[in-house]
């Protein structure tokens, strides 16, 4: 599995570290043995840096990178992720305690990437599904409705995970391809610390990699990308080594 490593926080504004995620977490990999299915998994890593003031060469790196996971580096990056690898007929799954829907700048920062994604017509709202939603803004939440933007908020995955894992895969399974964004800040920070947002009420890690174990059974799964980790908060590395394990159990 080729992973492209992109070690950037120019999207993250306030809140640097990011861009130590990608080495940090490529290190916990080298701890992990076998994924939870008893194989082995390899890796083939490669590195591209953010290139502010050309962001059409570095979409055109991210293309002929041929990776199948981004490493972040923070949320603004799966724009461009997601521009380089996929077309607006293609689905977007994304794991997040936040529907970064809020515009908030001209260009795509964490905070509100999906925006920017949508606003231009890279990615049908009626094709994108967020999943694990705990704190937004009422105009978010405007933007979501006005939109017919698919989400599951957290207080209805707690009354039924596995039913709502079946509905996000009957949707997924409908799209030619789709592509897999995971906001590490969608789990609880009892179990991922190490964020710049931490929400209370999020997924704990079983619940997580059994969502992602299913989900990497769809054949049409394309590309995924785990973001927002950020070692300078972290405890224990445990944020990292959490994101290797997702990392493992997709490969």
């Amino acid at each position: 599995m080729k992973i492209l490593k992109v070690p950037s926080s120019a999207g993250g504004l306030e809140n640097p570290g990011t861009e130590k995620a990608p080495d940090e977490i490529e290190k916990q990999l080298k701890n992990i043995w076998l994924s939870e299915d008893f194989k082995k998994k390899t890796f083939e890593f490669s590195v591209l840096d953010f290139n502010e003031e050309d962001k059409q060469g570095f979409v055109k790196r991210l293309k002929e990178s041929h990776a199948g996971i981004f490493l972040g580096g923070d949320h603004s990056l799966s724009y461009y992720f997601f521009k380089a690898n996929l077309d607006i007929n293609s689905g977007l799954v994304i794991f997040d305690a936040h529907p970064d829907t809020f515009e908030s700048f001209k260009f795509p920062t964490y905070e509100d990437w999906l925006f920017h994604l949508i606003k231009d017509k890279l990615v049908k709202p009626e094709n994108v599904i967020l999943i694990g939603l705990r704190n937004f803004h009422e105009k978010e939440m405007q933007f979501l409705k006005e939109n017919k933007i698919k989400f599951i908020a957290m207080k209805q995955l707690f009354n039924g995970l596995e039913d709502s894992c079946d509905s996000v895969m009957e949707i997924a399974r409908s799209f030619n391809k789709f592509y897999l964004s995971i906001d590490i800040d969608v789990l609880d920070p009892a179990f991922a610390p190490g964020v710049g947002y931490p929400e209370p009420g999020g997924f704990a890690s079983r619940e997580l990699i059994y969502f992602i174990q299913r989900l990497k059974l769809l054949k049409n799964l394309s590309k995924v990308d785990i973001v927002e980790v950020n070692p300078d908060k972290d405890i224990n590395s445990i944020t990292s080594k959490l994101a290797a394990r997702l990392i493992y159990e997709l490969a």
